[in-house]
């Protein structure tokens, strides 16, 4: 269960390729970048290359008036699949293999029904030549606070998502703090998603601050994560309280975690 630094959100204030020697000073392998299209794919694997970094993430763009994706929109499929093929770019150039699809909010008067069958058609079409990509679909529900109106806040929400597709290349990014934030027993909610996640996060639900990995709540989830056999990736995708780096110290209570809980095991 390796970290990955989220760079659009860890060390602000500074350039991309500075976050890019900050994260790789700080030991991290991997990074998520979300919206990675204000520079070339190329000029991007580059950049990553340069300092020994594996993007492993990256979302579909926003709209451009801000819209938190097309995916579910009615009459938007044709921006949906423009989206789609930039984030592939990405991949295709940096060797990423993850692309979270952004489903959007739709307005409040749209049928949800009809939202739904725009989102698994769209998906449909793009699970397939994603998988010829190499590259996996992932899901996220996001919390209502955080997106009101985004069209999922559950994880059990994803998951009819993901099982009406009925694709291997279309799953799961199963995130910590929006469980949280929504209230949700969150080992409980982690059991019961296991089979789908392809992909996690976490931050504290607070502030969306450094994660605590000896909270309780989030303690058990990890521990149900880590004997469930999950060897991927667990995003750091969150809001610095101060310096990223000096804020890292939470990373020794996360080890410490797993390594107990692998002894007991």
């Amino acid at each position: 269960m390796k970290l990955a630094a989220n760079l659009s959100l860890l060390y602000p204030g500074l350039s991309l390729d500075a976050r890019a020697v900050a994260a790789a000073r700080d030991n991290f392998k991997g990074v998520e970048v979300l919206f990675p299209y204000d520079i070339s794919p190329q000029e991007l694997a580059k950049l990553l290359g340069r300092h020994g970094l594996q993007l492993i993430l990256v979302n579909t763009p926003l709209g451009v008036a801000g819209e938190k994706g097309y995916a579910c929109l009615p009459e938007r499929s044709a921006d949906f699949r423009a989206g789609l093929q930039r984030a592939l770019a990405v991949c295709q150039a940096t060797g990423c293999a993850a692309i979270h699809v952004m489903a959007g909010a739709p307005p409040t008067d749209t049928d949800r029904s009809t939202c739904f069958n725009t989102l698994i058609d769209n998906l449909r079409y793009a699970a397939p030549i994603a998988a010829q990509a190499r590259v996996t679909l992932t899901l996220e529900a996001l919390n209502r606070e955080d997106a009101p109106g985004y069209f999922y806040y559950l994880p059990e929400q994803v998951a009819e998502v993901i099982q009406a597709v009925d694709h291997p290349a279309v799953r799961m990014q199963f995130d910590f703090y929006h469980s949280l934030r929504e209230g949700l027993d969150l080992d409980q909610a982690l059991r019961q998603m296991l089979p789908l996640i392809h992909h996690v996060q976490f931050a504290h639900p607070q502030g969306r601050h450094e994660p605590r990995p000896n909270d309780p709540p989030v303690a058990a989830a990890l521990r149900t994560l880590q004997q469930s056999g999950y060897d991927g990736w667990i995003g750091c995708e969150y809001i610095p309280a101060g310096d990223t780096s000096a804020g890292l110290a939470w990373r020794d209570s996360y080890h410490a975690l797993l390594a107990m809980s692998q002894r007991q095991s």
